[in-house]
């Protein structure tokens, strides 16, 4: 069976299960367990997990991809027996092999995650391709985290937009609440995840296989734990689940922040309506389990609604929100969201926003500057010596471009990106001069420090050139829709825009943003 059809199977079997939860909202589904035990899905499952990186990390039976294809039957007939297995009702997931991460930019602070065996990898994955349509269609558009076609900047650029001023006046938000929830993914009752999950699911055999990776122990240290709470952080299926159950949260917001399967003027014209009439408006945009609460209202307005999502969370969720950590602060003042301080500024652009308006500007935090200035030197200090200038920049190119390219949308960001381009050349030179120790620094740099055709000079040994940060230009994100393309929802959006054609006028009167 080749993949193309494996494919085509589980995408048509998508876009079925996530227009009929679109069309039915309040739909139980059913007789799901034969999709997920389809050969074509499991088969689609195992090409997905295979072309992972993570799939050469074993769990805790010490069984990798590797192992699997090298083994008589090979890949073929591992699905066939898990395929048996799950039939015939006696798989069973194993513990998960706990890894202790450490967290970027605090230092001897680290975060757990559950590397599952390839197997219950493999049967996560088939159970979030026949789930994950079906809920998708449930998730608010202001949650961003973990979904498909969304992303940390799409989060960013919403909050960007509703602190820049309109052709009514300047921007109504005034304060902003950082929610931070205690021991998130530790914290998350299995009893609400279930009840939350059956409002969709009605097939016992897929309840049961979700409730088995809920209650899988945890292998640390030797010893097998059974937690009653929380969701290993690694599983394939832990950010779905984590988001069925904190769409309470968006739930709680969805009056102003726009529910599923409605036009976005809707939420625009509630917002209006209630800051018409001296209401508090809270807007709450969700990445995950960081998210932020923008407030058309007083501070007092704003304490009264941390206070309000306190009790919302410990009554609802079972969760506890930090109130230590969750601040409410002004916009002017700034807050930082998803790496990045986000703050209301005065416009770098006069002539487009008008003379003082304030604006909603992204900045890069000087904590993160120095994050990476540490790991850069951490890792040039660990490399020794005896290494070649090019096995050096193969290090260090994949930090900087992905560093480059996730902050390339910040204010002023070439400018920090030139300073630490200097000190970068400057560290990689003292590097070489200890390397080189008879070589004065202007032999190193006519023997390593050269241009390619149409860049700047830059340490270069062969082919290899190091990468400036500030080479790749920096650049606005650009503005989306919020109801974005996921794959599934093609047919669904074309008639939403056609739909709302005659409506144009009146979302430019009544948006808020």
């Amino acid at each position: 069976m080749s993949d193309e059809v494996n494919t085509s199977f589980v995408l048509d079997m998508q876009r079925k299960l996530y227009r009929w939860s679109s069309e039915m909202h309040d739909k139980v589904f059913a007789d799901l367990f034969n999709l997920i035990c389809d050969r074509r899905t499991l088969t689609e499952a195992w090409q997905r997990l295979a072309r992972n990186s993570g799939s050469l990390t074993p769990g805790t039976d010490g069984m990798t991809r590797r192992t699997v294809e090298q083994r008589p039957g090979g890949a073929a007939r591992l699905l066939e027996d898990i395929r048996e297995a799950l039939r015939d009702g006696t798989y069973r997931p194993e513990p998960v092999r706990q890894r202790l991460i450490p967290k970027p930019g605090k230092p001897g602070q680290f975060r757990p995650l559950g590397i599952p065996t390839l197997i219950d990898r493999l049967v996560q994955m088939a159970l979030k391709l026949i789930l994950e349509p079906i809920f998708e269609a449930d998730f608010y558009p202001t949650s961003y985290g973990f979904r498909r076609g969304r992303s940390t900047h799409d989060a960013l650029e919403r909050i960007q937009r509703f602190l820049h001023p309109t052709k009514r006046g300047p921007s109504v938000y005034r304060h902003v609440i950082e929610g931070d929830i205690k021991g998130c993914f530790d914290a998350i009752d299995h009893h609400v995840m279930m009840e939350r999950v059956r409002k969709r699911i009605g097939d016992r055999k897929v309840l049961k296989l979700v409730l088995a990776f809920l209650k899988a122990g945890v292998m640390i240290e030797g010893t097998v734990r059974h937690p009653v709470t929380g969701s290993p952080q690694g599983g394939i299926i832990s950010p779905m689940l984590s988001n069925i159950y904190l769409t309470a949260i968006d739930e709680r917001y969805g009056r102003w922040s726009m529910r599923p399967r409605e036009p976005s003027i809707n939420a625009a014209a509630r917002r209006v309506r209630d800051h018409k009439k001296g209401r508090p408006v809270f807007y709450m945009v969700r990445y995950a389990d960081d998210f932020v609460v923008l407030v058309d209202g007083s501070r007092e307005h704003a304490e009264a609604e941390k206070l309000g999502l306190a009790e919302f969370l410990k009554t609802e969720l079972r969760m506890e929100l930090s109130m230590e950590k969750t601040r409410i602060t002004e916009v002017g003042g700034g807050f930082d969201f998803l790496g990045y301080r986000v703050a209301q500024t005065k416009a770098l652009h006069p002539n487009k926003h008008g003379n003082g308006r304030r604006v909603g500007n992204l900045f890069i935090p000087k904590g993160k500057l120095n994050d990476l200035r540490h790991k850069i030197k951490v890792m040039v200090k660990g490399i020794p010596t005896g290494w070649s200038l090019a096995d050096l920049i193969d290090r260090l190119n994949p930090v900087l471009l992905g560093w480059r390219n996730y902050y390339r949308y910040a204010t002023s960001a070439y400018r920090g990106f030139a300073r630490l381009d200097f000190w970068i050349w400057q560290r990689v030179g003292r590097w070489l001069r200890k390397k080189h120790r008879k070589a004065s620094l202007r032999m190193l740099c006519r023997r390593f420090f050269n241009s390619a055709p149409g860049k700047r000079r830059q340490w270069t040994e062969g082919s290899r050139r190091l990468r400036l940060l500030s080479e790749g230009g920096t650049m606005r994100y650009p503005h989306q829709s919020i109801e974005k393309p996921n794959g599934w929802n093609a047919e669904r959006q074309y008639a939403q825009r056609k739909s709302q054609r005659g409506f144009q006028n009146a979302v430019h009167r009544l948006r808020l943003v």
